[in-house]
């Protein structure tokens, strides 16, 4: 057996016309959503990140603000900006790419912005309103994550997933959106004991713990429907390096019934789950 392979690429591709045919019908009311970046130091991944993100909003139509502040920019500072944008009208959508220099409180920060404009989801009333099973902006990655599942079996009512990695950025939020899917849910993590037959029960496995290839071939369930969003980079021969995902793809290929490929799998929706959260944004914005 040979799995299917999810391109998340093309599904993205399809999320990102979407949105634009909404944002154009919204644009036509006089209402442009606007998404505004903030980006604190000289990461090299955040700058691609960003000037990714930028190019896609504006693809999109909407409208991209970008904000780059120098890597030794005051806590005090960034939450004066952070501030102004809740305040602006243009602006239904805020992001504050992550990590900021560590003088900087991450939690603090995330939790300035304005509930209703935290299109990342990371802010503690929408995490809340997730967990209790209220409409809310639910973070990037899960979304997508579940938009595939969704778009690939269907009614997952019942389904027995596993959810390797218990952040508040993927696994808890994952976890939640599985619930309300109705399906048997556990989040194994660093502590699991024999983790390897946690992941054998599983009819949908989400690996989110950042370890190269950790999820050999023989610890999948055959037939099971794999979702791999691990982006690690290691070595190889030349001083080169390639990306891999926390999956031993080569392995899990034979195995699993489905699964997403590292790159291209669901790393772009991402970003497609981010201008599908501005949109809603706006859209509530306007009522």
């Amino acid at each position: 057996m040979t799995a299917r392979i999810i391109d998340g690429r093309a599904f993205a591709a399809g999320i990102l016309a979407e949105v634009a045919t909404e944002t154009a019908a919204l644009a036509a009311m006089g209402i442009v959503p606007g998404l505004a970046v903030v980006l604190v130091g000289e990461d090299a991944a955040s700058q691609v990140y960003v000037r990714n993100k930028a190019r896609r909003t504006k693809e999109a139509g909407m409208a991209s603000f970008e904000y780059r502040l120098p890597e030794d920019t005051a806590e005090t500072a960034l939450l004066a900006l952070v501030a102004e944008l809740n305040d602006d009208p243009a602006v239904h959508g805020i992001l504050v790419q992550l990590p900021l220099p560590g003088h900087i409180d991450t939690a603090r920060v995330l939790d300035a912005v304005s509930p209703d404009k935290d299109v990342d989801g990371f802010h503690v009333i929408n995490a809340g309103r997730l967990a209790a099973g209220l409409p809310g902006l639910v973070p990037c990655t899960p979304l997508g994550c579940l938009l595939m599942l969704k778009a690939e079996l269907g009614d997952l009512s019942g389904a027995r997933a596993v959810v390797l990695g218990r952040s508040n950025i993927v696994g808890k939020p994952m976890a939640a959106l599985l619930l309300r899917e109705s399906c048997t849910v556990t989040i194994a993590h660093s502590r699991t004991r024999n983790f390897p037959d946690e992941c054998r029960r599983a009819d949908i496995l989400v690996a989110a713990v950042g370890q190269p290839e950790l999820v050999r071939g023989d610890w999948i369930k055959p037939g099971a429907t794999v979702l791999d969003v691990g982006i690690n980079r290691v070595a190889t021969e030349g001083n080169n390096t390639r990306l891999v995902g926390d999956v031993a793809f080569a392995e899990a290929l034979t195995v699993a019934g489905r699964i997403t490929p590292v790159p291209g799998g669901v790393g772009p929706m991402t970003i497609a789950c981010l201008l599908r959260n501005t949109l809603t944004a706006a859209r509530r914005s306007a009522r």
